[in-house]
C-alpha cells in the first residue's frame, strides 16, 4: 500500500524530499551531553515544528517474520512507536516510524527527508512529560543492506530513530529504501 498514492497521483508531486549527503553522519559525531533519561512512559504525540508536523502516536509490534510493523494506513497523521523497545526520552534508541505516503497521498512522514542537522522535535508521553530530540543525521539505507545494528542497537543515552520508506521508486517494487533520522535527547519537561 505504501507508494500506491505516488502510482495515482505521484507524478504531481514527485517523490518525498530525500536528504543531502550533508545530512549524513559526521566523521567524530556522536559526542554531546547527556541529558539524564527519564522513566519509560509510551509516547503519545510526536511534533516536528519545523516540518509542521503534529501527530498522534500509536504502539506498533512485529509480524510473523520479525519486522516492524507499519502503522495502519487508514490515518495518513499517525505515527507508530516500537513498543517492544525504548521508550522516548528513556534510555535507549527509541523506534518511530510513519508512512511516507499511502494511497490518498502525502502520510505522516512524508516530509522526514528534509530534516537537518540541529533541527528540533518533541515527544509528548503518557507520564505528561515531554522529551526534546536534536537531529544528529538523516540518511537513506537500501532495503536489501539496511543497517540493523546502526538503527536499532543498544545506546547508552536517550535517542530517538524515526523511520519511513524512500530512496528510488518504481511502479513494480515501491520504495527501494529508507529514509533514517537520528536524534539524541536534548532536555525534559513534565507538566
Amino acid at each position: 500500500m505504501v507508494g500506491a498514492w505516488l502510482l495515482h497521483d505521484g507524478d504531481v508531486l514527485g517523490l518525498p524530499p530525500a536528504p543531502s549527503a550533508a545530512e549524513a553522519f559526521e566523521a567524530g559525531a556522536g559526542s554531546w551531553p547527556v541529558v539524564p533519561p527519564l522513566p519509560s512512559s509510551p509516547p503519545t504525540r510526536i511534533r516536528i515544528p519545523v516540518l509542521g508536523l503534529d501527530a498522534p502516536v500509536t504502539r506498533l509490534g512485529l509480524d510473523g517474520e520479525g519486522r516492524l510493523q507499519p502503522p495502519p494506513d487508514n490515518d495518513r497523521n499517525l505515527a507508530g512507536w516500537y513498543r517492544g523497545g525504548a521508550a522516548p526520552g528513556a534510555r535507549g534508541a527509541a523506534i518511530v516510524a510513519g508512512h511516507v505516503d499511502t494511497a490518498t497521498g502525502p502520510a505522516v512522514f512524508y516530509r522526514l527527508g528534509a530534516l537537518r542537522r540541529g533541527d528540533q522535535l518533541e515527544v509528548a508521553r503518557e507520564d505528561r512529560a515531554t522529551a526534546y530530540f536534536q537531529v544528529d543525521a538523516v540518511e537513506v539505507y537500501p532495503k536489501k543492506d539496511f543497517p540493523d545494528k546502526k538503527v536499532y542497537g543498544a545506546t547508552k543515552d536517550a535517542q530517538l530513530r524515526l523511520i519511513t520508506c524512500g530512496g528510488g521508486f518504481s511502479r513494480g517494487t515501491g520504495y527501494d529504501g529508507n529514509v533514517v533520522v537520528f536524534a539524541h535527547l536534548v532536555r525534559t519537561a513534565r507538566a
